[in-house]
């Protein structure tokens, strides 16, 4: 009887029609998530005028749909290390795509509100869990360049929002958008026919055949046999505490992770939802204001892909650290008058460097973390930084509130990166003084 390491199986694969798939299914889950979630920011304008209401008071309804997400993370992303991540994919999904469309019926801020939070709840949830088992399932060379890859799909779907709401808006309404929710709802059994479920959870239940059979898809001319037994090198059960993330050396570096990831999801969030409006006060009309958005999100599927192929590379942490510095220094200048072909290249550059690098974030956190702790790791760093998603809109909300200048603006909303830049450089320096007991793999025992 053999016993066949997991880790070592998956991390010298190659890249093959499995990981394709894979990778796919997770993008496009992706797609439909960053859909969700740059809506609001297409729609703001119009429910502004339609209900009437102040910046401050568009800046929290924006925040209902963040509360979600940060409830969201924190809540699928441990409960997948329990049921799977495969059914945690599929319920947050369901949740959010569904309370989506029923968001195009809300006929007053509250209710409108309350299905933005239902909707949060879900997208929260689905983010960790997609990065968690792309992650999984990604070679060891190509890890970071492929969960970029897929979080592109992210972007994507922000490019997407904006694109519809150009058309969609003006012909009928911003209801229009939430009902265009119903197409991805119709793909969730394909996505649960196709995807698959994560190979150290199956492992870890005992189900071995299933298992064995994951691994001849990611290997074809690996020869397993029923006799053969599966060694997991970080497998420690079925529940895993969120104290866990603090042991054997993680406490200073989940620290970090946590506050890197509050201060980009400000800026991610600020942006997404102020960008039009704010383009808007300044004279542009509201074709152009949308194409704003669209330069944004552009830009972060580029930064993503760029990130995630300097980080195989190099040293990801620092690819992080100059991210989070241009993006300080893109959005500063965003503020000032600019000819147009400049003001496209700024924006394309501060969403490279704030949506990319939230990216990149979870590419990191992916790698840190064990992969029994792998689910929870990522819905904590991802449930904490939404409290810098819920702070974005409202930052913006008020600022709006108050009359700043533009320059103003987005010198506030810079301010994070800066300190984003400065916690992920703590965060390689610890790095490089205790390697993360997560990332050792253990060899198999005779």
């Amino acid at each position: 009887m053999r016993q066949i390491d997991v880790h070592q199986v998956i991390d010298n694969a190659r890249f093959s029609r499995f990981h394709w798939m894979v990778m796919a299914l997770c993008a496009l889950l992706l797609i439909f998530d960053g859909y969700d979630l740059f809506i609001y920011g297409v729609v703001l304008p119009s429910i502004m005028q339609e209900w009437g209401l102040t910046p401050l008071q568009a800046g929290a309804l924006g925040s209902y749909a963040l509360f979600g997400m940060m409830f969201g993370a924190l809540a699928f992303g441990t409960l997948a290390d329990k049921i799977g991540r495969k059914k945690g994919i599929a319920i947050c999904f369901a949740l959010f795509s569904s309370a989506t469309i029923i968001n195009g019926f809300a006929s007053s801020p509250t209710e409108f509100g309350i299905c933005r939070f239902l909707a949060g709840l879900g997208c929260g949830g689905l983010m960790p869990n997609a990065v968690a088992l792309m992650n999984e399932y990604a070679p060891k060379r190509l890890r970071s360049t492929l969960v970029a890859v897929m979080f592109s799909g992210y972007s994507l779907g922000g490019m997407l929002a904006a694109g519809v709401g150009i058309y969609m808006l003006p012909r009928f309404g911003w209801e229009s958008m939430f009902f265009a929710a119903a197409v991805p709802l119709l793909l969730l059994p394909l996505i649960l026919w196709k995807l698959p479920e994560s190979v150290g959870f199956l492992v870890r239940q005992g189900r071995h055949e299933q298992a064995r059979a994951v691994l001849k898809k990611i290997q074809p001319d690996l020869q397993i046999e029923s006799t053969d037994q599966l060694l997991m090198s970080d497998s420690k059960g079925q529940g895993v505490a969120v104290f866990e993330l603090f042991r054997d050396g993680r406490a200073l570096r989940t620290l970090c992770l946590w506050l890197a990831f509050f201060c980009c999801l400000l800026m991610v969030y600020a942006l997404s939802s102020w960008l039009p409006k704010l383009m808007a006060n300044a004279g542009y009309s509201l074709g152009s204001s949308l194409s704003f958005l669209l330069a944004l999100n552009f830009g972060g599927m580029a930064g993503a892909i760029l990130g995630g192929w300097l980080g195989d590379r190099f040293n990801l942490s620092k690819v992080m650290v100059g991210f989070f510095v241009a993006a300080a220094v893109s959005i500063s200048l965003l503020g000032f008058k600019s000819p147009t072909v400049l003001l496209y290249g700024l924006i394309f550059i501060a969403g490279a460097t704030t949506i990319g690098t939230q990216i990149l974030l979870y590419a990191g956190a992916a790698q840190f973390y064990g992969l029994s702790i792998r689910s929870t790791g990522l819905g904590w760093a991802s449930g904490i930084g939404r409290n810098g998603a819920i702070v974005g809109p409202l930052l913006g909300g008020a600022l709006m509130g108050i009359n700043l200048p533009l320059q103003l603006n987005f010198m506030a909303f810079a301010i994070p990166g800066a300190i984003a830049a400065f916690a992920m450089c703590v965060f390689a320096i610890s790095a490089k003084r205790q390697p993360s007991p997560g990332a050792v793999l253990v060899g198999a025992k005779a």
